[in-house]
This record gives structure tokens, sequence and C-alpha cells, in this order.
């Protein structure tokens, strides 16, 4: 049986999505424009999830925090944070700072549970992504497809 929408037209979700927040956390970088892609990535992720709270966030050098994401999660009525880092690889980050970072903020939120999600890889349609990246490119240079969203502007790809 289909839910029946409240009257803003909204569906609402069972307690246990209403009560689960996500942030998906890059490393941050000293350039706006790379963590405006990041927050823009997690915006548009948001949107084609089914999760009602998620919060883009940086590891370090950048606004929002982890301790900024993972208190807008609660705020938001989160009672478990899921922090997904955005990272290819395991690594010191993911082995140690990011845990610490989630451990810092859960502390500020008794009976707050929280999740520090795998990296990205090896996952393996990863192994798919880079070729379709390839594949894209290579036609690009051939003149068969537009420069994609990353390269658009930058005269970066092309065959030297």
């Amino acid at each position: 049986m289909e839910p029946t929408p409240e009257p803003d037209g909204t569906i609402p979700c069972s307690p246990v999505s209403e009560s689960l927040g996500i942030v998906i956390v890059d490393h941050g970088s000293r350039r706006p424009e790379a963590n405006q892609r990041h927050e823009d990535f997690v915006r548009e992720w948001a949107e084609q999830s089914m999760h009602l709270v998620v919060e883009p966030a940086h590891m370090e050098l950048a606004e929002p925090s982890v301790d900024a994401a993972f208190d807008a999660c609660v705020a938001a009525g989160a009672t478990t944070v899921v922090i997904a880092p955005y990272f290819l690889w395991p690594g010191n980050h993911w082995d140690r700072d990011i845990p610490a970072l989630a451990a810092r903020s859960a502390a500020r939120h008794l009976g707050v549970r929280y999740l520090v999600a795998a990296p990205l890889g090896p996952h393996p349609l990863l192994m798919d992504i880079v070729g379709l990246r390839i594949e894209h490119c290579l036609a690009h240079v051939a003149g068969e497809l537009p420069e994609c969203d990353v390269c658009a502007g930058t005269e970066r790809c092309r065959l030297i």
C-alpha cells in the first residue's frame, strides 16, 4: 500500500529513515570552486536519494565542517548519522581523522549514534566509471562529444 501524501504533498517516510542523517565529507580545498563542486554534488545526490537529511562537509580547510554538518543533521531530527567519506581509498583520513571528528561531534549529542561508512573504492562500479570517463574524453577529442562538466571551458581535455 502506498503511503498517503501529507497536505503539503510530501510523502511520509518510515521512522527509521526520518531519524537518519547523512554527511558526505570530502577533504576540503583551498580552492573555493572545488569546495563548491562537492557541495553541489551532495545537494544533487540528496535530491535523487530517498534520504531526508543530507549535509555536505569538508574534513578541513573549508566550511561546513563535519561538526557543523553533524549538528545540522541532529537539528533536523537525526538520531543516527552516517558519515560517508568522499574518498577513493582507505587511508589515515578514513582510519583515524574522520572517526575522531565524528566521535567529537557525537559527544555533544547524547543518544545520537554514528557510523563512518567505507570510502568509495574499491567498489566495482568505479571500474565502469573510469572506463566511461576515458571513453567520453576520447570521443570529445575526436570531435564526437562536447566536453564533460569537469573539463568544460578549461581546454584540458585535449591530446598533446
